[in-house]
């Protein structure tokens, strides 16, 4: 096994154990760690089945709790159509273009995060206007990186949404367009390759999960999340900064 096999491995188990304690991150965290060792476009076919088949499981346990109305009526719409835009994005953009956009997704939600940290300050509820353009954007990175969460949770923030079905509905928008995804790198004749992989990388995002819900109790959340956010910016900074001289060149 490669040490790009063994990195990568490394790299989902922290990242969904990271996703277990925490609740959000497991690509956004895979890829930006990934990322510094191999392409994205290796990358995704690996992570967006992985990830199917973690919220596969967890949107059955809790369908009961999904916005229904919000995620057909609001997200799916603007949402599916960014993600087209993205993927077609994707095929154009060259490889250093691709993690540097990536690179500065990472900066800004981890920068935005640690700052409202420092400065204490509540997420607000934006304009009508403003949360269309936001979830039609996120749908745009998700077809780029699959990693739309973090623009579609800063749309949606300051709507008192309650915590449990907010995050319902946010595991049924990723199963939604991770198949979606899956299904398009099938038809690009990349998913079947990847499988191999995936069945083997299976076994940590099981031992992910266990492994995160059973330190989830023994750790500061507010703590633990700053780190997170910490890692997020360092890697994000380093992503980018190796990809500079290619881009300049």
């Amino acid at each position: 096994m490669s040490v790009a096999a063994l990195w990568l491995g490394l790299c989902i188990l922290i990242a969904w154990t990271i996703e277990a304690m925490s609740g959000f991150g497991s690509i956004v965290i895979a890829l930006a760690l990934g990322a510094l060792l191999l392409p994205i476009p290796e990358l995704l076919p690996v992570l967006v089945p992985l990830n199917v088949a973690m919220t596969s499981v967890l949107v059955w346990r809790l369908r009961a709790q999904v916005d229904r109305v919000l995620l057909w009526q609001r997200i799916l719409p603007l949402m599916a159509l960014g993600t087209l835009a993205g993927v077609a994005l994707r095929d154009v953009l060259g490889g250093p273009w691709l993690k540097a956009g990536f690179a500065l997704l990472v900066l800004w939600f981890a920068g935005r995060e640690l700052w409202r940290h420092w400065r204490g300050t509540l997420p607000h509820a934006h304009a009508t206007s403003v949360t269309g353009t936001l979830i039609g954007a996120a749908g745009v990175t998700h077809g780029l990186f699959a990693s739309g969460g973090p623009l579609l949770v800063y749309a949606l923030a300051g709507q008192g949404m309650d915590k449990a079905r907010f995050r319902a509905t946010l595991l049924a928008v990723w199963l939604l367009l991770n198949t979606a995804l899956a299904l398009v790198f099938l038809w690009q004749g990349r998913l079947l390759p990847a499988l191999p992989q995936v069945m083997m990388y299976l076994p940590l995002i099981v031992a992910g999960a266990w492994l995160g819900n059973h330190l989830h109790h023994g750790l500061d959340e507010a703590r633990f999340r700053l780190a997170v956010y910490s890692l997020l910016l360092v890697t994000g900074l380093a992503l980018l900064v190796t990809q500079l001289p290619l881009l300049l060149a």
